[in-house]
């Protein structure tokens, strides 16, 4: 929280400088943690910080952009779009779901789909990542290309993010879905 405060700014609602890699998961945790304490404002930075940047990850399509690891995104900088990375989708994807059961906000249900569609396509390249033959899941994106490497990491992401996206569909009615999973009936 001193952190948030000492570099936050307007145009800026993070805790550091830049953006590199995994970033949700620092919102995530304030939400986590301000929901366990009771910390109201806690858990309310969390999601002011969540929604700051699912903002600079939604490309101009509507779509999950991830920041690139391919020079990251450094306040005042230029934003890196590629090499996105499954585990930033995760990590945007597992937030979102918190803040939707902190809030019960739909619109937060609505990004964590976004972010598990990224997966299936829904993405600067509208190609898949998630390999339907294998089960595998590709590395990232490239500018112009899937980076066709499948390690461990990139398959956790989405291992997580299909567990975290079920898990959520059974607990949660009225919500309507696509993707793997089969709809939410109303």
């Amino acid at each position: 929280m001193t952190i948030f405060d000492k570099v936050a700014g307007p145009g800026w609602t993070w805790f550091e400088e830049g953006l590199t890699y995994d970033n949700a998961k620092l919102a995530h945790a304030l939400i986590v943690s301000g929901r366990a304490t009771g910390q109201k404002r806690v858990r309310e930075r969390g999601i002011q910080a969540l929604r700051w940047l699912v903002g600079v990850q939604t490309s101009q399509h509507g779509r999950l952009r991830p920041i690139g690891s391919n020079g990251f995104y450094r306040r005042k900088g230029a934003r890196a779009d590629f090499d996105q990375q499954p585990i930033e989708a995760h990590a945007t994807l597992s937030a979102c779901l918190e803040a939707y059961r902190a809030t019960a906000d739909p619109w937060w249900y609505e990004q964590a789909q976004r972010s598990f569609d990224w997966f299936l396509g829904w993405n600067d390249l509208g190609l898949e990542l998630y390999a339907r033959q294998t089960g595998g899941c590709r590395d990232g994106l490239h500018a112009d290309r899937r980076n066709e490497n499948r390690g461990a990491e990139s398959m956790l992401a989405f291992l997580l993010s299909l567990a975290e996206m079920r898990l959520i569909q059974n607990t949660a009615t009225g919500v309507q879905r696509t993707g793997l999973a089969a709809p939410v009936t109303q």
